[in-house]
């Protein structure tokens, strides 16, 4: 029973996360395209974003020390989403001649969701040595 609770708890944050990520990619394609939104706005949902990620990806973690993660859900394809939306909306703002910058928001949460990418896979990285030193022993 306990083990149903905590994967629903997990799938609850994977939803919230996918929900947010989406919402918030909505709303840079909406700035891009029809014009600057208010910056309030982007730094709101920036802001729940990246605390919902940090919260989702250090149950994740936490799970894999406790040897409890079972699935697979690499955040290398939230890095990719990041990194060809960030690159599209550069070479779109080129092509079209739109003076466009990229919000603040969008740039730290990119920096953002870069780190914490970086922390989990050397988590990652750690929980593999630990593990294969306990099992050569």
């Amino acid at each position: 029973m306990k083990k149903i609770n905590e994967k629903q708890e997990f799938n609850f944050w994977r939803y919230l996360i996918n929900f947010w990520s989406i919402l918030f990619l909505v709303l840079i394609f909406y700035d891009f395209i029809y014009g600057p939104l208010s910056n309030s706005i982007l730094s709101t949902v920036s802001t729940i974003y990246i605390s919902i990620l940090a919260i989702y990806v250090g149950n994740k973690e936490f799970e894999r020390w406790y040897d409890k993660h079972e699935g697979k859900h690499p955040g290398e394809v939230f890095v990719f989403i990041w990194t060809f939306i960030i690159f599209l909306l550069i070479v779109s703002s080129f092509l079209f001649k739109k003076s466009y910058n990229l919000p603040d928001p969008v740039v730290s949460s990119y920096i953002a969701v870069l780190t914490i990418l970086v922390i989990t896979n050397k988590s990652k990285q750690m929980y593999k040595t630990k593990h294969n030193k306990k099992t050569l022993k």
